[in-house]
């Protein structure tokens, strides 16, 4: 395993150049964003996996109004049905979509329900943040996941109680809006820095002065690049072209240290100043072996058990290495001569960090 890391990062950093991105793939238009929605609704036809009446009030109240308006009176008869489900739907909605296009949306169960597999979702209404309806759902649920119960055992794999419905909702209502109406166009970092955002600027400069004859593009901030789009194209063809420009991103000096899966990934641009450190793990063993003291034949003793504990403490030696690189090549090889594993990568890491050695930022999660 630690071989195969010295040898993915020898591949990445063999050549010393780092692949060109497009624009779009790191920056999108401010204000060309998704909207959420949300509903309430209910699952039948489900196969005795649905929720418990007596349990789930709200799953029962939620099916007399459905029969209700329906037509159907049931309120004073109790309702002992195991084949209907309360769920939620949730849904993205794209920007600039039109009525009458169809979304995915995703189904939760809300009860005690087992499984949502086999069931269909009666036509619900999914509201915005605003309270207005946008979209209506219905259609059959699938679920990736199963939950099989016996007598003496069960098996569970995935979740059942989550699915999806692909083109499951209807767009009732468009968001107000058009491309056409945005005051100015404004480009935004998914990741902002100072550098990255002046290399955008100088790639579309570059770009609209061989094809508008002017500069187009001037630097706000970190984060964003204002636009001043031409008048003889449209704001479509305008970010299309733009979008499809590459430059070289530029990334901060972070080290991101996941304590729960021993994960730690070193940015290309940290740097440690030289420092000489060492690792040794002290292991302490503690045995526990009880003995059973009998009693001697036709005597008032008693069966007694005596405790026997062993501690054993094993300290491994420590090699002193000296650490310190220009670039992540040489950090990790540095790393990789004391023979660490990732526990003891992210104990150093720390350590480092403290010590005033480690030029990043680490990020501990």
């Amino acid at each position: 395993m630690k071989r195969l890391a010295v040898l993915i990062f020898s591949l990445i950093f063999a050549t010393g150049v780092q692949a060109s991105t497009r624009i779009k793939d790191i920056a999108s238009v401010q204000g060309v964003r998704d909207n959420q929605l949300v509903g309430y609704g209910l699952v039948m036809g489900l196969q005795g996996t649905g929720d418990t009446l007596r349990n789930s009030q709200f799953t029962e109240q939620s099916l007399q109004s459905m029969l209700d308006r329906m037509g159907v009176n049931v309120r004073d008869i109790p309702l002992r049905t195991r084949n209907v489900a309360a769920v939620t739907v949730t849904a993205d909605l794209p920007p600039f979509i039109g009525g009458g296009s169809r979304i995915d949306v995703t189904v939760t169960s809300l009860g005690d329900a087992t499984s949502l597999k086999g069931g269909t979702l009666m036509l619900t209404s999914l509201m915005g943040g605003d309270g207005q309806v946008y979209a209506v759902a219905q259609g059959p649920v699938a679920v990736s996941g199963f939950n099989a119960t016996g007598q003496a055992e069960s098996l569970t794999q995935g979740v059942a109680t989550a699915g999806r419905i692909p083109n499951g909702a209807l767009i009732e209502r468009e968001v107000p809006g058009a491309m056409r109406e945005l005051a100015s166009i404004v480009l935004e970092l998914k990741n902002p820095d100072y550098k990255t955002a002046t290399l955008i600027t100088d790639a579309i400069n570059a770009y609209a002065l061989s094809r508008y004859g002017k500069r187009v593009a001037t630097p706000r901030d970190y984060r964003t690049v204002v636009l001043n789009r031409p008048r003889d194209i449209g704001t479509t063809r305008f970010i299309a072209e733009l979008g499809d420009l590459r430059v070289q991103p530029d990334t901060p000096a972070r080290v991101v240290v996941d304590q729960r899966t021993g994960t730690v990934v070193i940015g290309k641009n940290v740097q440690i100043s030289t420092v000489a450190m060492t690792h040794g793990n002290l292991t302490v063993r503690v045995t526990e072996t009880p003995l059973v003291s009998q009693p001697e034949p036709f005597s008032n003793g008693r069966t007694a058990v005596v405790p026997r504990t062993q501690i054993t403490a094993n300290e491994q030696d420590g090699h002193l290495a000296v650490i310190g690189g220009s670039d992540l090549q040489t950090l990790v090889k540095g790393l990789n001569q004391i023979g660490l594993k990732p526990t003891d990568i992210i104990a150093i890491l720390q350590a480092v960090k403290t010590s005033g050695a480690l030029q990043a930022d680490l990020v501990v999660q």
